[in-house]
């Protein structure tokens, strides 16, 4: 029934499609068409397709591209005479990346790429490419894709489409479907049009954006941390993780430690000897081998006894060799390793040239069994002018019945089995041996099994049974041209059941187990093809990125041997309780893959299972990162020891917001003295950008919440928790708040100092103090004194140095009808409400501008709320206050210095009286508008580094 009924449900969608087909070919054949775009993958395939398609009368022209050539002709094409320009893409004509802010290594944590944006975009090198399509598309009105039919195939070809259609969105697109370059496939190719599917290029999509995703966040982090952990093995080594080659290392690796885990155990055997005149035939124990020596030894004793063999039974029978199955794709690579040792690399750049030559069918197949309307004897004819197997051809097609093809179960329903199109003579090297291989697998194909007579006795010598096999070929049909298999006839003496004879001697055999052997590529491939990594069109890139990486080595035998490197990756990461090197994460995604290209899944749930499944694996494996240092310690030597905080950027904190100095994320970090938590930039110390907390915030943790207004985004919220007493009774311990500026909960009132005119700008005045306030980028004034008049004729600046805007709060809640200003072009983060003192009152007009701001002070840091925090100098330590003794305007002044030696001062000054921290808490920055209390008596002494008053270029803290 069930069966039946999809019978019923195929021939209805296949129905359904050739009425589909029909309507569109009826369409297309009344819309008027002049000129047709056609598109292939490669330039060899495009001119071949045109050769076939212009018998021969193409006109050549040049692209933009130097590598990719314009072929046109003329063609009846939808029942019109139309002009067709053919050219040619080389490959994946768009690649995925990251956005710019993303690209670079140290731009974010790696964790963050897993939901980063990502985009499409053109290579450098495919650019004229791109050009050549953008322009002739525009004179078409049909565009059909010529690309392989595979997944990768069609994804291209999506690619080609989207390009077309950005520049000409009204143009009509179809699939040509072939599995082989010949007149007859392309003509049928060319009547058969279909539309491209869009199941199977998004199966690529989701491939692509995975790989990229998880390779570039595993690569990231394995390369970064286990540079600076062993800078003496890996300092240049590029660490790279990918999905597919990480299962493919393990197989690698399991077998290796197999084999060291592997014990020999000794067993012991009894072996019959019989000669006949020239003849001598050896007996098999049945029992085959014992473990035992004892146990053995007495069989063995009952046997001498008594040493007369009496024959039991002589059984005669045929005996078949079947000839191979029609060859698909890994078939092939695994056989032209085994028996011609070309790796399969090399083996699928050479049937790809084959392919496009016209020499043989499309080389990436999972089929095994010819169609049934595949012509198989004009292909057999072809192969008789060849002088080495020719003849061979010859009989095949005087063979009753003709070609004759043993049938193997697989089919992907888009290209029979790999096969030759026609004979030829001239290639040479491994592409001879790779054409041969593929001929000579093709006609013992369809040629007949080898035929044998197969005769066992069997023996009795005290009640312990031997066997004799004996094997004699009839005819050796398929064997004659396929010398890869091998089957020799074994001649044994006629034996009579009942008979007895002395044996010529009866042996008692110790021998050892041994280990298995090292994996070969065959081997390796067919793991990868039973556990469902990679695909057929992929196996040798995997392959290939392992040893290219040094994961792995090559014996002298060519069999494959884990390097130091991968050994440790592996057990590191086995250790975590993760086993990636274990085939199950993406057997499970190339199985999504496949329900994707089938449309039985949707491409985003299927990105967003298998992102979130990766991401929660390397969240682990970061945090148990350290045992990926002790597996590679085995192998490359003891680990480099580190401070504090570069720990702390290898364990690679989240960020909470974007520097706002130099861009870069700033995460949170440990204090030296290990109480407590300050903000700062990754960039350090190149940046050394930071935000400190008091002694009063015990807990200081990122939050998954982002602030909706602070720029730019996104700026995480952090979780916050005070030590009793050191807040307000009515206010909690534990809260989340913004440190970007806009949290009102995080400025505690204070008092202020009483407002100060603005002093004449001709007027001599002292320098700029150093500023406590923060983001370097967006200096924010400090709001202390009273506020303007919104009649009078003051106004209040911004950061952005404008006019702020005058707004009330609507909302309901305890601020309900308090007026507030903010920035009027939204392009900072200022606010302030209007009945607080403010110092950002100017007079109307071009004096009323803010005075300018030094652009290099040094750093400074507060505490949160101002009123308690201590001053930090440079050296992140407690800075102490002096007195100025030294005759002048500023004698008797105090001031903030660093507390260290003079020799060992970093350089840090602050007036005390000037120490007021700005209205965002726990903020800093290098500028700061503040007026002068009083006129200078002479210009201070400045920095020759930094031209910043307080110290010279020795104690510089730029030097």
């Amino acid at each position: 029934i069930i069966f039946t009924r999809t019978g019923s449900v195929l021939r209805q969608w296949l129905l359904r499609q050739l009425f589909l087909r029909q309507l569109l070919t009826d369409m297309i054949r009344r819309t008027p068409i002049k000129r047709v775009l056609c598109v292939a993958e490669k330039n060899d395939a495009a001119k071949c397709i045109a050769d076939i398609m212009s018998n021969g009368r193409m006109r050549r022209s040049e692209g933009l591209s130097v590598y990719n050539k314009l072929y046109e002709f003329e063609y009846n094409l939808f029942g019109q005479n139309v002009t067709v320009c053919m050219t040619s893409v080389s490959g994946h004509l768009l690649g995925l990346e990251f956005k710019a802010q993303f690209q670079k290594w140290h731009s974010c944590n790696p964790v963050l790429l897993f939901d980063a944006e990502v985009e499409k975009y053109c290579p450098e090198n495919f650019v004229q490419i791109k050009r050549t399509l953008e322009r002739e598309v525009s004179q078409c009105q049909v565009l059909v894709i010529w690309t392989d039919c595979d997944r990768e195939g069609e994804n291209i070809g999506f690619e080609v489409i989207d390009v077309c259609k950005a520049v000409k969105p009204g143009v009509q697109v179809f699939r040509a479907r072939f599995s082989e370059i010949t007149p007859n496939s392309i003509r049928r190719a060319c009547d058969t049009l279909t539309e491209p599917d869009g199941n199977v290029s998004d199966a690529v999509d989701v491939r692509q954006e995975l790989d990229l995703r998880i390779g570039a966040s595993f690569t990231r982090f394995q390369t970064l941390r286990l540079q600076k952990i062993f800078p003496a093995s890996l300092a240049n080594q590029l660490i790279s993780y990918g999905s597919c080659q990480f299962p493919t290392l393990g197989f690698v690796v399991e077998r290796f430690k197999s084999i060291q885990a592997f014990i020999p155990e000794t067993f012991y055997k009894i072996r019959v000897l019989h000669e006949v005149e020239e003849d001598s035939v050896e007996f098999s124990w049945k029992r085959n081998r014992l473990f035992n020596h004892t146990a053995c030894l007495v069989v063995y004793q009952i046997c001498m006894e008594n040493p007369i063999a009496t024959v039991t039974s002589v059984t005669s029978k045929p005996k078949s060799k079947w000839r191979p199955l029609p060859l698909d794709t890994v078939e092939m690579e695994k056989l032209v390793s085994r028996k011609l040792r070309i790796g399969a690399k090399e083996t699928m750049k050479i049937a790809e040239k084959l392919y496009t030559q016209g020499l043989i069918s499309y080389p990436r197949t999972e089929t095994n069994l010819f169609p049934k309307d595949l012509a198989l004897g004009p292909l057999v004819e072809h192969q008789t002018h060849s002088p080495a197997w020719g003849a061979f051809a010859r009989g095949v097609m005087e063979q009753p019945g003709g070609p004759n093809p043993r049938q193997g179960t697989k089919t992907d329903q888009a290209h029979p089995p790999i096969h030759p199109i026609k004979y030829t003579n001239t290639l040479q090297g491994n592409e001879q041996r790779v054409y041969e291989f593929i001929v000579r697998h093709f006609l013992a194909c369809v040629s007949l099994d080898a035929v044998g007579q197969e005769t066992v006795v069997e023996v009795e010598i005290a009640h312990e049974r031997f066997s004799a096999n004996g094997l004699m070929i009839i005819r050796r049909n398929y064997l004659d041209v396929y010398p890869y298999d091998r089957w020799s006839t074994k001649v044994i003496p006629v034996y009579e059941q009942g008979s007895q004879f002395q044996p010529s001697a009866i042996e008692m055999l110790d021998g050892q187990t041994s280990p298995p052997q090292l994996l070969t590529e065959a081997d390796l491939i067919s793991l990868m093809e039973k556990h469902g990594i990679g695909t057929d069109a992929t196996h040798a890139d995997h392959i290939e990125t392992i040893k290219s990486r040094m994961y792995v080595g090559l014996t002298a035998d060519q069999r494959f041997l884990p390097g130091e490197l991968g050994m440790g990756l592996v057990e590191g990461y086995n250790s975590m309780g993760y086993e990636m090197s274990k085939p199950d994460l993406r057997a499970e995604l190339e199985a999504d893959l496949k329900l994707v290209s089938e449309g039985r899944k949707d491409k985003q749930s299927v990105l967003r299972h298998h992102i979130h499944k990766y991401k929660t694996v390397f969240v682990e494996s970061v945090k148990k990162a350290k045992r990926l240092d002790e597996a590679l310690s085995n192998y490359l030597g003891a680990a480099q020891e580190f401070s504090e905080s570069e720990q702390q950027d290898m364990e690679m904190p989240l960020p909470v917001r974007k520097c706002p100095q130099c861009g870069r994320d700033m995460v949170l970090r440990r204090r030296k003295e290990g109480n407590g938590k300050y903000l700062s930039c990754v960039g350090y110390p190149e940046c050394k950008c930071s935000v400190w907390f008091p002694d009063t915030v015990l807990e200081v943790n990122r939050d998954e919440s982002v602030c909706p207004t602070c720029q730019p985004s996104p700026v995480h919220m952090v979780k916050l928790k005070f030590r009793r007493g050191s807040l307000p009774p009515m206010m909690p311990l534990e809260f989340v708040g913004c440190i970007g500026g806009c949290d009102e909960t995080l400025r505690e009132p204070r008092p202020r100092p009483a407002p100060r005119p603005r002093p004449d700008p001709l007027s001599p005045q002292a320098p700029n103090p150093p500023s406590s306030s923060w983001p370097p980028h967006h200096p924010r004034p400090d709001p202390q004194a009273t506020p303007p008049d919104p009649r009078g004729g003051d106004i209040t600046v911004c950061n952005c140095g404008s006019e702020a805007v005058l707004l009330t709060v609507r909302k309901d809640g305890p601020n309900q009808g308090r007026q507030f200003y903010k920035c009027s072009s939204g392009g900072c983060n200022f606010f302030l409400w209007a009945d607080q003192p403010n110092t950002n009152i100017y007079p109307p007009g071009p004096q009323g501008a803010p005075p300018s701001r030094p652009q290099q002070p040094p750093r400074t840091s507060v505490g949160v709320g101002g009123g308690g925090g201590e001053v930090v100098c440079n050296c992140s330590e407690p800075a102490v206050q002096r007195t100025v003794q030294k005759e002048g305007p500023n004698k008797g002044r105090v001031f903030h210095t660093c507390g260290k030696p003079r020799d060992q001062q970093c350089g840090f000054f602050l007036w005390a009286d000037e120490n007021i921290p700005p209205p965002d808490w726990g903020r800093r920055s290098p500028h700061h508008h503040q007026t002068p209390r009083r006129p200078a008596a002479r210009k201070p002494r400045t920095c020759g580094i930094c031209h910043l008053p307080g110290h010279t270029r020795v104690t510089c803290p730029q030097r």
